[in-house]
């Protein structure tokens, strides 16, 4: 019996590596807000299990691919050990729907349950995987290089927004039980999303946290110019959790790093300045704080994964809301507005305060998901070594400018020193030292 159950947990994992070099062959069918809420508008649950039945499998596919060629230690450690089981598992539940009758209705309400399902077993993909890197780094092996992680997680948890984004839309079209009552939202789409509501909303979730910990937070200040229409109110269509999720992020940041600062000077605190632009092809939103910055050095550091100016929450509070922790908000933040075509960026003043810009594209049609494919390309970002690098780097310590001055010049070779010194003997001197070959 025990040989009998060895041999088939075999034969399913054999299986399952086939079925993923199967679906990771496909390119994932990347869709803009247009076409999803030009779908909803008109729902058909057919066209969307038929589409989700192969899109979801390709998407996976392509992404376990990638977590396979993470470096043996870290793939063993056994947080990624149970993220990957969670893809698996997840990949097999969508492969039995592969041959079914899409005029089913049991069909229908089955796939409906089972994306609810693999929604809620990723919930705990973030912090599970940063645990697993953390980890990694514990054992002492060798650090693993810092631009291949940033590599994968980027393209991980890209992979992981779209999937949740696929399953939201879907499960708030056809699920009764989470369809909203007298919802303006066509799926998880607002076609008329207020962002200045959604700046106050972010602001007041944030300032809870921020009173709770702080016991004190700044003020909100906010500025708003439409370039179109002077009169009209700024509505876009987006998706509203994903721009809360950004916002919440930054003004976390920027309330911490206020109250922080300013409480050293035992002065009041400076409130956020937010503006928010409204032009032909973008939606810019700028918070601006007065937290003291950061220097020029560290701003790369800020959408490093496992960065963070706090230190890191334990594990049974991964799955709270710290006003500070993994160092994942704005690497993920970021995530969120490249993945319809956006850009969240950063410029800091040290000493004063820091302008963060969140960048959202007006045109619903233009607003096209980002999303990862495995290729020759992507295999090769995992298996290259990265080279020396070509700029000089700076000295820590001074140099003896005497020692550097006193050290014997390069002797010219012999035929140089003896050919006269006219701009053409020159030039054909340079060359043949350098042996080049002319026709």
């Amino acid at each position: 019996m025990r040989i009998s159950k060895v041999f088939m947990k075999c034969v399913s994992a054999a299986n399952l590596t086939r079925q993923i070099e199967y679906y990771s062959r496909f390119s994932p069918s990347p869709l803009s807000i247009k076409q999803l809420i030009d779908f909803g508008a008109d729902a058909c649950e057919q066209t969307s299990f038929a589409f989700l039945r192969h899109e979801m499998p390709v998407r996976m596919a392509n992404i376990m691919k990638e977590i396979n060629l993470l470096p043996s230690p870290l793939f063993q450690t056994p947080s990624v050990q149970l993220v990957y089981s969670w893809f698996s598992r997840s990949f097999t539940e969508l492969l039995k729907y592969q041959n079914t009758n899409e005029n089913d209705e049991n069909i229908l309400k089955s796939f409906t349950k089972t994306l609810v399902g693999i929604r809620n077993r990723h919930n705990d993909v973030v912090p599970t995987m940063a645990q697993g890197v953390l980890q990694f780094k514990s054992f002492g092996m060798e650090p693993l290089n810092n631009q291949n992680v940033q590599y994968f997680l980027d393209r991980f948890y890209m992979s992981r927004i779209s999937f949740r984004m696929l399953i939201n839309h879907h499960t708030l079209l056809f699920d009764d039980s989470k369809r909203p009552a007298q919802s303006r939202h066509i799926g998880s789409i607002d076609p008329n999303c207020d962002a200045v509501k959604i700046v106050k909303d972010a602001y007041e979730n944030s300032k809870l946290l921020c009173d709770q910990f702080y016991s004190g937070c700044p003020g909100l200040e906010i500025s708003t110019h439409n370039s179109q229409d002077k009169d009209e109110p700024f509505g876009v269509v987006y998706i509203p959790s994903h721009l809360h999720h950004m916002l919440f992020e930054l003004f976390k940041n920027a309330m911490r790093a206020t109250v922080e600062h300013h409480n050293k000077r035992g002065s009041t605190y400076p409130p956020l300045n937010v503006l928010v632009i409204l032009g032909k092809e973008d939606l810019t939103i700028k918070i601006s704080d007065r937290g003291g910055g950061v220097p020029l050095s560290k701003i790369d550091l800020l959408f490093d994964y496992m960065y963070s100016t706090a230190p890191p929450p334990h594990e049974h509070r991964a799955r709270a809301a710290p006003l500070a922790g993994f160092g994942y908000g704005l690497p993920i933040s970021r995530l969120y507005a490249r993945y319809f075509q956006g850009e969240l960026n950063l410029l800091s003043l040290e000493g004063f305060g820091t302008d963060a810009f969140i960048y959202l594209k007006a045109l619903s049609s233009e607003s096209v998901e980002r999303l990862p494919v495995f290729n020759r390309t992507a295999f090769r970002n995992y298996m290259d070594q990265p080279g020396a690098d070509d700029w000089c780097a700076p000295s820590r310590e001074p140099r003896n400018i005497l020692q550097i001055t006193g050290r014997p010049q390069m002797r010219r070779p012999s035929h140089v020193r003896n050919e006269r010194h006219s701009p053409r003997s020159r030039s054909v001197n340079l060359k043949q030292s350098l042996h080049i070959t002319t026709t």
